[in-house]
């Protein structure tokens, strides 16, 4: 086996798996804050990528300069979303909540492409589409910002939970009755929550769409998204980060070799027997906390 080739598809396969990790923040964060899985993310990402065209068509923008304005629209859209949907549910059952994420990201798939079109729309952001050579390894350039970005966005998600703010979000998290007693806002910190799940997918949507062009298959990024939030942990930000290179590094290895010898295929098989693999052998992932009730 050439050692080349391995390298470049580990480097590119650790990239993507960083531009897979964006989605799967917004689902992580939303768990910390309320314990409900968050099934619209992908939708949320498609939505990301049809909003940076759409404001870029609408004002005459470079694609570039409409990115931070789609990113804050799915922000709102992400609040808005918990206060109008989620937070009439509370007291209902969890698995209520999740259908109701889930009903959610089935209604975007259709509905976005339905108003915005279903045609593969292109998303020049300004990366070049010529490959970086370091040492005879082909680097994407589009991997490699969009990777970088990733990095900075799970980073900085990172350092806010330990901001005043998230200190009071990590609260909610451990116990939202007892933070309802001293005074925290809970509805809004989960409020707050959705917001970065919609600021984490419009960004990631931008990226994506860059890549593979903006249409509805943007939201099939949700079953990476949840390969990632469970193998880390769904309540681990610092998982999010290295699930999604091991499955970044792994998808890729496993399509270049095995691909070959199988006729193709192997990509997509990846997220879903890691998804089996950690629910069977360790449920909370790898560095999720694992909650024991007694009784």
């Amino acid at each position: 086996m050439d050692i080349l080739l391995i390298a470049e598809l580990s480097i590119n396969g650790a990239l993507v798996g960083l531009m897979y990790s964006l989605v799967a923040l917004g689902i992580v964060v939303v768990y910390k804050a309320s314990r409900y899985a968050n099934l619209a993310q992908g939708a949320f990402c498609m939505a990301g990528g049809y909003a940076c065209v759409t404001i870029a068509a609408m004002l005459g923008i470079p694609a570039w300069a409409a990115i931070p304005l789609s990113v804050v629209l799915m922000f709102f859209v992400g609040v808005l979303t918990e206060r109008f949907l989620l937070r009439r549910m509370i007291g209902q059952p969890v698995v209520m909540v999740i259908m109701l994420t889930l009903g959610l990201e089935i209604l975007l798939r259709g509905l976005v492409p339905g108003l915005l079109g279903s045609t593969v729309k292109r998303l020049d952001i300004g990366i070049s589409q010529a490959p970086l050579i370091v040492a005879d390894i082909l680097i994407n350039r589009a991997y490699l910002a969009g990777g970088c970005i990733a990095l900075v966005f799970v980073a900085s998600a990172i350092l806010f939970y330990n901001t005043s703010l998230g200190v009071r979000m990590r609260a909610v998290s451990d116990d939202a009755v007892a933070s309802w007693a001293v005074g925290i806002k809970v509805e809004k910190l989960i409020a707050i929550a959705w917001g970065i799940a919609g600021a984490s997918a419009g960004a990631a949507g931008v990226l994506w769409g860059s890549v593979q062009g903006v249409d509805w298959t943007l939201s099939q990024l949700l079953l990476k998204a949840i390969a990632i939030a469970i193998l880390g942990g769904l309540d681990s930000v610092p998982g999010v980060l290295i699930a999604g290179l091991i499955v970044g590094i792994v998808e890729s290895v496993a399509a270049g070799v095995l691909d070959p010898l199988v006729g193709g295929g192997t990509r997509d098989v990846v997220a879903s027997v890691i998804i089996l693999f950690t629910v069977i052998v360790r449920p909370h992932g790898l560095f999720g906390r694992e909650h024991i009730e007694r009784v």
